[in-house]
């Protein structure tokens, strides 16, 4: 069963440098908690990640998963399937910035589909925590720039 969540936050700061650190995957460990590695498979001829293989921390434990991501609406939108995955059937989303001056609203939509059965309030809770922290680090990261 899919499960899908929607959330939103304010960064204080510009589309463009939102955008700039959303896109830099080599480096989400340093801010991602969750992220212990993201490796670049493929980029595209501007030199835009087209594939890109993550180690993180899920559920308990380790896992790994590759997504693909869709540049055809940015910046406003940057979209992503997943792949492959260990212990997820799916993990498909994406990201709108909506630009407000100075500021950025950052919405972050998320299917998550799981290999194993789990009751649904815990992928409930799975994925909104994943929402939740990756926004929130988010946050931190691109302000912490400024």
């Amino acid at each position: 069963m899919v499960q899908r969540a929607r959330r939103s936050v304010v960064v204080d700061g510009p589309v463009d440098l939102v955008y700039r650190v959303v896109t830099d995957f080599e480096h989400y460990h340093e801010w991602a908690s969750e992220v212990k590695r993201a490796e670049v498979i493929e980029r595209d001829g501007n030199g835009r990640a087209l594939e890109v293989e993550f180690r993180a921390a899920a559920f308990g434990r380790s896992t790994t998963y590759a997504l693909r991501y869709d540049y055809s609406r940015a910046p406003e939108e940057l979209a992503w399937i997943q792949v492959s995955g260990d212990i997820t059937e799916s993990l498909n989303g994406r990201y709108l910035f909506e630009p407000d001056g100075a500021t950025t609203r950052v919405t972050y939509d998320l299917e998550v589909e799981l290999r194993v059965p789990i009751p649904p309030f815990i992928r409930s809770r799975a994925a909104q925590r994943i929402q939740s922290d990756a926004l929130g680090e988010l946050k931190a990261r691109v302000e912490s720039l400024r």
